[in-house]
């Protein structure tokens, strides 16, 4: 299910969702830019500072220093930092919270100023040079694809924070909701225990609607059709799908959102495990 496009047309959606998030924040007085977010620990503010931090990194900065002014966090005892791409997360973001929001605006629009630069100036070798990234050894494009999806995660954050709406479909959210669902065949059988042979049929409403169906047979893959009735449907919108899927809610607090056909125990097992996200 991995969606190709060439690198200028990725790279203007790419561009897109930075612009999107930049409309989202632009407003913003002090007071707003430090609302709590759907993340742990994270305002506004910080949510943007990670954004800023991930593309500053992949511009080969390193995080500001240290304020002596100010205690220092040691970031790897936070109960939400779990791995080292939390911890050099946490690092960018702490570092750059004694900034103003508008400070911190000025920052996001020079560093991705520069970023776009840097894509514009790459040729096909570089794009589709192997690197590291948080999923592991992929190309450069494909990790595109998952900044795409990152910044897309974080627009929703912002928006569900402050209470605005935004367009969750259309070509940024198609591609960024193609990298997501990758995920999600893998967590059906690891951590919803869906047995062998299951079949298991997500129907989405909402702006990325589709059915997801996906079936069981030593691993866990997508399927065009299954050959036999679904094991369970579990349908829902799409918005709620990808909250789950990152561990912005629990399927606990939306129970009158979510119908469930067939085998309603691993139907539930299964929403209530759904997220997989970093």
């Amino acid at each position: 299910m991995i969606e190709t496009l060439d690198r200028t047309a990725q790279i203007d959606l790419l561009s897109q969702q930075w612009d999107a998030i930049d409309a989202l924040v632009a407003p913003l007085d002090e007071h707003r830019w430090r609302t709590p977010s759907p993340l742990p620990g994270w305002t506004v503010f910080d949510v943007v500072a990670h954004v800023i931090g991930t593309e500053s990194w992949l511009l080969g900065d390193r995080p500001p220093a240290h304020d002596p002014t100010r205690v220092k966090t040691d970031v790897r005892t936070l109960p939400y930092v779990r791995n080292e791409t939390a911890v050099l997360n946490e690092i960018w973001v702490d570092r750059l919270r004694p900034l103003s929001g508008a400070r911190l605006l000025g920052l996001y629009r020079d560093v991705i100023d520069r970023r776009r630069a840097a894509l514009a100036a790459m040729g096909d070798a570089e794009w589709e040079k192997e690197t590291v990234s948080p999923i592991g050894q992929i190309s450069y494009g494909r990790f595109m694809r998952v900044r795409l999806f990152d910044c897309w995660m974080h627009e929703l954050d912002i928006a569900d924070a402050l209470g605005a709406r935004v367009e969750e479909g259309g070509p940024r959210g198609e591609l960024a909701f193609a990298e997501f669902v990758l995920g999600v065949p893998r967590v059906v059988a690891k951590k919803g225990e869906a047995p062998e042979g299951a079949r298991i049929a997500f129907a989405l409403t909402g702006p990325l609607a589709r059915t997801l169906r996906i079936q069981v047979a030593g691993r866990a893959n997508y399927v065009d059709a299954f050959e036999e009735p679904a094991t369970v449907e579990i349908d829902m919108d799409s918005q709620l799908f990808v909250r789950l899927g990152g561990g912005r809610t629990k399927a606990e607090e939306h129970l009158d959102e979510i119908t469930i056909h067939g085998n309603t125990d691993l139907g539930q097992r299964l929403v209530s495990h759904l997220a997989f996200t970093i």
